[in-house]
């Protein structure tokens, strides 16, 4: 845990700890016009605990939102609460805060442990303090051996996890991580999901911006489809795929011989067509994706056929919302 603030501040953090149970984000009818744009449209959420997957393609209000929630820019109309207080009026909930914008400039001459010094004497922290502090978070991202390297001979993945590291060295509750894995190799993509998942378990509330489905998904259940400044979908990844079921996909197979297979495939009743796209692939149609995969396994063993590879190519974002908006996105 960060080491104990002056009296100050836990007096000041007294005087405006919010009720139980109230939620740690809530947005009501909130909405950010720029001129004739709208960025957000009327949106309203309630966010606690655990991590939240903000999903959309660029342009969809992702970061938009972000901005309100930092009291960045300030909402056209509706109300924003952060730990159940107006950060308009009361800026005090943004020491219970962590924030990792996309773009942001670094100091590529300090090094990652100077860098984190730096900013944890900030929040007013002793050098020593400071000096705890760093070493306690950038070891909590995997950096410890390599934290008095300078940040300029960082790979892209290395520089997200400093700027994470800067965003937990005032112990926050709320975490808010705007496009955290873009530009980031496999490797790190999966070290900085590791870290995500691991502040969600220990209870912060996070939230994760993406436009990338099974990056999301890798990391929470809990989503928010945002798409042209409006909350499109709510719920976790299961019931919003159960959404979908009603709407056609498309199942690739490759296997050693795909017109066999479709003898066996073409007797399960939600299969609505199938072809032959490519040598050694079966594409199967349907309007139940979840249902025709519960069978899949069982129909292929029947078969004896040997399947490679199962893929679902219309199974990302981009699909989602053609089937949400009905081909409008």
């Amino acid at each position: 845990m960060m080491p104990d603030m002056t009296q100050h501040g836990k007096a000041e953090t007294e005087q405006w700890t919010p009720k139980q149970n109230v939620p740690v984000i809530m947005f009501d009818r909130v909405s950010k016009t720029y001129g004739r744009i709208n960025a957000l449209n009327s949106v309203s959420l309630g966010i606690s605990g655990g991590v939240t997957g903000i999903l959309g393609m660029n342009g969809a209000g992702k970061s938009t939102l972000f901005k309100l929630m930092m009291g960045k820019v300030k909402p056209s109309s509706g109300a924003i609460r952060l730990f159940g207080i107006d950060p308009w009026k009361n800026p005090a909930p943004y020491s219970r805060v962590g924030f990792v914008p996309e773009h942001e400039k670094m100091y590529d001459w300090m090094t990652a442990f100077d860098f984190i010094v730096t900013f944890s004497r900030l929040h007013g922290l002793t050098r020593k303090e400071a000096e705890k502090e760093a070493t306690r978070v950038l070891t909590f991202v995997s950096l410890a051996d390599v934290m008095h390297k300078r940040i300029g001979q960082f790979s892209k993945g290395m520089r997200q996890r400093v700027k994470i590291a800067h965003a937990l060295v005032n112990d926050p509750e709320l975490i808010i991580l705007d496009e955290p894995l873009q530009g980031c190799d496999p490797l790190a993509r999966t070290t900085i999901m590791n870290v995500i998942k691991e502040l969600g378990a220990m209870g912060r509330t996070v939230l994760v911006s993406s436009h990338i489905l099974n990056e999301i998904e890798r990391i929470t259940e809990q989503i928010v489809i945002l798409h042209q400044g409006r909350v499109l979908a709510l719920g976790n990844s299961h019931a919003i795929r159960e959404m979908l079921d009603q709407h056609p996909h498309k199942i690739s197979l490759e296997c050693d011989d795909p017109r066999e297979l479709a003898k066996s495939v073409i007797k399960i009743d939600e299969v609505t067509g199938m072809s032959f796209a490519e040598e050694g692939k079966l594409l199967i149609e349907t309007n139940h994706l979840g249902e025709v995969h519960k069978q899949l396994p069982k129909t292929i063993i029947e078969s004896g056929r040997k399947v490679t590879s199962i893929d679902n190519p219309n199974d990302d974002l981009q699909s989602i919302l053609m089937y949400l908006t009905g081909g409008s996105s």
